[in-house]
């Protein structure tokens, strides 16, 4: 089962209430999400996307995930 922009970008919005996000892609199974969030602050690259990849919920969860692959940018809003 594919994803949409909307459910990813909602999924997002709950973990990272005051965040810009931007969801690309509109085959739901290959998407790219940009998060710039406050909640990075402190963090390195690869415990922001740990952040994001935990506020999909398992949705990204090996071969029975809904989402198969996501390109990821992150930043620290200023």
């Amino acid at each position: 089962m594919a994803m949409e922009a909307s459910q990813i970008e909602a999924l997002l919005r709950e973990a990272f209430p005051t965040a810009e996000i931007e969801v690309m892609g509109d085959d739901g199974v290959h998407m790219g999400a940009k998060v710039v969030a406050e909640e990075f602050k402190g963090k390195n690259r690869v415990a922001q996307q740990r952040m994001v990849y935990a506020a999909l919920k398992g949705k990204m969860d090996g071969s029975n995930g809904e989402l198969h692959a996501l390109q990821l940018t992150t930043a620290v809003k200023e």
